[in-house]
């Protein structure tokens, strides 16, 4: 049996800001029969992860090429593969089998084939709905965790400024941080997002940073006493003024520069002097490195769930044709916790 497979491509290499027409949607046959005593899998698409570094991947140079697997460059025309659920459709692996619900690195595609080496794994949903574990349970939620607590390692009692703090990393950022008694602001690019953080997530503070023609100003007003941990996901102007009110021995989680990826704003240019006397750390981290964090990370995210201690945002959007919208408006504050589409019932 033969099914008609839609996946989303790349038509060149994009060097500035993605929009719509940068994408095209492809069509090939694919068998849903394996080789006997093959390694190969073939899984149906159920949901599929939408992420802001995969603008890195579609450029002809950056340094995420040569630095992570995971980040490695894509080739105009050919499958882009990203994190989601999927079921088993036929397996060569003898470790899956037909109908198993499946978690890992797939497609942006209805259905993708998979041969030799592949990150995959079997799913237990848990009791959760499955787009948790394309977010809050995948790597949105380690980064977010791991970011925190040992990139960031905040003490009890000390100020959390997250950035992007709707979104799909950064509201969760602030809810681990109060969970661990933290005191912890937000900003966020909308007034329903900042009401959002307040009065849903538990923040102790957010604000519009659209609103704001000072930025260092802004955090002045926001942390009066300084910041201890800053969980940076924009880069960009707002990094300068984080840097600007940090404490002594303050520390940087530096998870994403999203500001900065398309090349069309302007560069952070944090003030040196104020790094080298208040002695502040800056440190850049990938998901990966932490890695071995998992299950702590996944027994304490399932029990604040469980408990209603912690909410997630989910922003989803259904078929193939919605993967390229969704992608691009990650770029312009368009979605509301983690972007995921959605490529079939479950």
């Amino acid at each position: 049996m033969e099914v008609t497979n839609r996946y989303i491509t790349v038509k060149a290499h994009v060097e500035g800001e993605p929009t719509e027409s940068d994408f095209e949607i492809k069509s090939s046959t694919i068998s849903t029969s394996v080789q006997p005593g093959s390694n190969d899998i073939i899984l149906k698409n159920l949901y599929v992860s939408i992420d802001p570094y995969q603008i890195n991947r579609i450029k002809s140079h950056s340094a995420s090429h040569t630095t992570s697997s995971f980040a490695v460059v894509i080739t105009p025309g050919e499958t882009i593969d990203a994190y989601g659920v999927a079921r088993v459709v036929a397996s060569g692996n003898p470790e899956f089998e037909k109908g198993d619900l499946v978690v890992g690195m797939i497609t942006w595609g209805e259905y993708c084939v998979l041969k030799g080496e592949y990150m995959l794994r079997k799913l237990d949903p848990m009791g959760f709905p499955l787009s948790y574990h394309v977010g809050i349970f995948a790597f949105s939620g380690l980064t977010a965790y791991a970011g925190l607590f040992e990139v960031g390692k905040p003490k009890k009692g000390e100020k959390v400024f997250v950035s992007a703090a709707s979104g799909s990393i950064g509201h969760l950022v602030g809810q681990y941080a109060k969970q661990f008694g933290c005191y912890v602001v937000g900003c966020a690019g909308s007034k329903e997002k900042v009401a959002l953080l307040k009065e849903k997530l538990g923040f102790d503070d957010a604000f519009n940073y659209k609103e704001e023609t000072d930025l260092k100003s802004a955090l002045k007003r926001y942390f009066p006493d300084g910041i201890d941990v800053y969980f940076d996901n924009v880069g960009g102007e707002m990094l300068e003024a984080a840097v600007a009110n940090m404490n002594i021995y303050g520390r940087i989680a530096a998870c994403g520069v999203i500001a900065e990826y398309t090349g069309v704003g302007k560069r952070a240019a944090p003030d040196m002097l104020e790094i080298v006397y208040k002695r502040i750390t800056i440190h850049g981290f990938l998901t990966s490195d932490y890695m071995n964090l998992y299950p702590d990370f996944l027994s304490a995210t399932v029990d604040y769930l469980r408990t209603g201690a912690i909410q997630t945002l989910e922003d989803i959007s259904s078929g193939v044709e919605s993967i390229a919208p969704a992608f691009v408006g990650l770029f312009h504050g368009a979605n509301t916790g983690k972007k995921i589409v959605k490529l079939a019932d479950e």
